[in-house]
């Protein structure tokens, strides 16, 4: 069977899709086509099964008999896209073609392929993963449903940094579909502060999914409540028209310009930190490297252009796989994002403060986020206490590869208001 098909076929497997993608490419090169005509068995009650059986084509029928007092057993029907291995647990199962199938079956000696260390690597090493491929992995707990916690070595200020959500919640989406589609844009919207002490629940709809296309909805919930949520779109890679119209401001390298003081450090996990382990309320650096352009010392108070441009990119190496660069690509793109709509309006004695609202990207080009890139911000409006604020990253080759857009609330703030501020 052509290794292309195979690799096609198990990417659509939905309990595969929250795999790296290389343990589904090594999953393709070790699994066996097995045929069986209507009524056959494929395994018999008691019978090895020999491995996991992905179904290709056709259906069949597991009858499972549970060994208790009541003897109670249960008929399913399985098809395209199921899989199923025989039990080892209080129950026998046999299982019968319906009609003519055909299965690849994964071999029980390579079982392991199912259950790597994250959703990004097989093999991912706390000691020397890139932070922010830590804060971005997250526990499956069914094909539709991940678990994410704020690490006690990830950015926040008392919430959960809106960054988080985003690159967590595409995470989720990413790790639903096949992954050859690519993301190509998302909208998002913060409709309550995320609690840094309690894991967040990320619930995936496959709202369609068609060939060269894919669309996900997702929910993230604490508490029994929706606190965030997003549309994306994935995209399978074309040939097709292309053309750029924006240019990359010329500034100096990153090389030649220095760290922003307190960002540079990166974050500093502790060693074989559990993922059950959540956050608290203390200050801690960013997992990012960042060089502003503009040389200038400013604080909350200073009046200035509604703009900045600065360099960054993630600490330490990423996995090369293109759905988390993405995904650490949003993780970015909310940091100094809509306080650009407070510059002109900062001034000794005022206390500015901003809200995000809604959120929305797209994606235009492949790129490493462990490599330096150019994120480019403007704040050509604010007006009715919500600022726009909006950004481009370049690569250093000069290509456009993203652009981004936000609203918020902003205001001078009281100390009547900062209460009500809390809870939008």
């Amino acid at each position: 069977m052509d290794s292309a098909a195979v690799i096609e076929f198990l990417g659509d497997v939905p309990v595969l899709q929250r795999l790296p993608s290389s343990s589904i490419r090594k999953i393709a090169q070790h699994v066996m086509v097995k045929h069986y005509n209507s009524g056959e068995y494929v395994f018999k009650e008691g019978e090895p099964g020999g491995g996991i059986y992905f179904i290709w084509e056709g259906e069949v029928e597991v009858s499972s008999q549970f060994h208790s007092n009541n003897h109670d057993s249960q008929v399913f029907q399985w098809r395209k896209f199921d899989y199923f291995t025989q039990s080892e647990s209080i129950r026998q199962e046999d299982v019968i073609a319906l009609n003519k199938l055909t299965c690849l079956m994964l071999p029980d000696k390579y079982s392991y392929l199912m259950n790597p260390k994250s959703i990004w690597s097989e093999d991912m090493n706390l000691e020397t993963c890139a932070p922010v491929e830590h804060i971005l992995s997250l526990d499956p707990l069914d094909v539709n449903t991940f678990r994410g916690v704020t690490l006690k070595g990830a950015p926040k200020s008392g919430k959960v940094y809106g960054g988080q959500f985003m690159g967590q919640a595409l995470a989720a989406a990413s790790k639903t579909v096949h992954f050859l589609k690519i993301l190509h844009s998302f909208h998002a919207h913060f409709l309550l502060p995320g609690d840094i002490n309690i894991p967040i629940i990320y619930e995936v709809d496959r709202l369609r999914d068609v060939p060269n296309l894919a669309a996900r909805r997702v929910n993230a919930v604490q508490k029994e409540r929706i606190v965030f949520f997003l549309i994306a779109s994935f995209h399978r890679e074309e040939e097709g028209f292309h053309h750029q119209e924006p240019t990359m401001p010329s500034v100096p390298d990153p090389e030649e310009v220095l760290p922003k003081n307190g960002l540079e450090e990166g974050v500093k996990l502790p060693r074989h930190h559990l993922r059950s382990q959540v956050s608290t309320p203390t200050f801690v650096p960013w997992p990012t490297e960042i060089r502003p352009v503009d040389p200038k010392t400013y604080t909350r108070h200073t009046t200035r252009h509604p703009s900045v441009v600065y360099w960054l990119r993630a600490k330490g190496r990423l996995p090369d796989d293109q759905a988390l660069h993405r995904c650490v690509g949003a993780y970015y793109s909310d940091l100094l994002f809509i306080q650009i709509s407070l510059n002109p309006h900062r001034r000794e004695g005022m206390s500015p403060s901003s809200i995000s609202l809604d959120h929305s990207m797209w994606f235009h080009r492949d790129f490493r986020a462990d490599d330096w890139l150019l994120y480019v911000i403007d704040s050509p409006t604010a007006y009715h206490a919500r600022g726009f604020s909006r950004g481009q990253m370049f690569n250093r080759k000069g290509q456009l590869v993203l652009s981004a857009m936000q609203v918020g609330v902003v205001r001078k703030m009281t100390p009547s208001m900062a209460a009500y501020a809390s809870k939008l």
